[in-house]
This record gives structure tokens, C-alpha cells and sequence, in this order.
């Protein structure tokens, strides 16, 4: 009786630390992984800029065309002082580029990763 006492108890402690070192294992790979604080906190800042619903529907009428700031603001039913200030932080977070015809200045979004982003966004939220 006292061996089967012995056995029954043993099997416990060893699973418990079977598994403590299987959660060690995990924690020391994600740390591993795991990008330095600076591009965490960029990545952070660039999310930050997508959060401001006046930039969201900038970007997403740039989804298929170029726009100069008045057109924007057409669409949009803002002043083009404030279009233009929330182009300046989106032209500095890198998500729209711009390019210039005679006095025009045209604003397109920046790359391929700027839409894939809108769309997963749109995906996710429309779920």
C-alpha cells in the first residue's frame, strides 16, 4: 500500500515539472522573438496614426485614387487646412506619398502595405 502512496504522488510532481519547464521553454523562445522596444514602440506610433477616424477616411479615399488636398476636402466636408494637417502626419508616418503636376500637388497612399492594411482592417471590423 505505502509503495502504490509513493508511486501515485510521485507522477504529479514530475508532470508539474514537466510542464513548468515546457512553460519556460515557451516564455525563453518568445523572448527570443520578441522585436527590441524601439520598433515596438514605432509599430505603437503607427497605430496611433491610424486611430484618428478624419485620417481613416483620408486614406480610405485614396483606396483607389490619387486626390489633391481640395478634392479631399470635397469629399470629405473639411477645410483644406485641416486636410492638409492630417496629410502632413500621414505623409510623415510614411502612408501617403505625394507628387506634383505644374501648381497641383497629388496625394496617393504610399505602397501595397498601406492598402493591405486598410483592407485587413475593413475585413476584420466588418466580420
Amino acid at each position: 500500500m505505502a509503495e502504490d502512496t509513493l508511486r501515485t504522488e510521485s507522477i504529479p510532481a514530475a508532470v508539474e515539472k514537466e510542464f513548468s519547464q515546457e512553460r519556460e521553454d515557451i516564455i525563453q523562445s518568445v523572448q527570443e522573438q520578441q522585436p527590441d522596444d524601439e520598433i515596438l514602440y514605432d509599430l505603437a506610433e503607427l497605430f496611433k496614426v491610424f486611430g484618428d477616424s478624419t485620417r481613416i477616411k483620408i486614406l480610405y479615399s485614396m483606396f483607389e485614387n490619387e486626390l489633391c488636398v481640395n478634392d479631399i476636402a470635397r469629399l470629405l466636408n473639411l477645410s483644406q487646412s485641416s486636410v492638409s494637417h492630417q496629410l502632413r502626419i500621414l505623409k510623415t508616418s510614411k502612408l501617403v506619398k505625394f507628387r506634383r503636376e505644374g501648381k497641383s500637388i497629388f496625394y496617393s497612399l504610399d505602397d501595397e502595405h498601406v492598402r493591405s492594411i486598410i483592407s485587413m482592417g475593413m475585413e476584420h471590423v466588418e466580420e
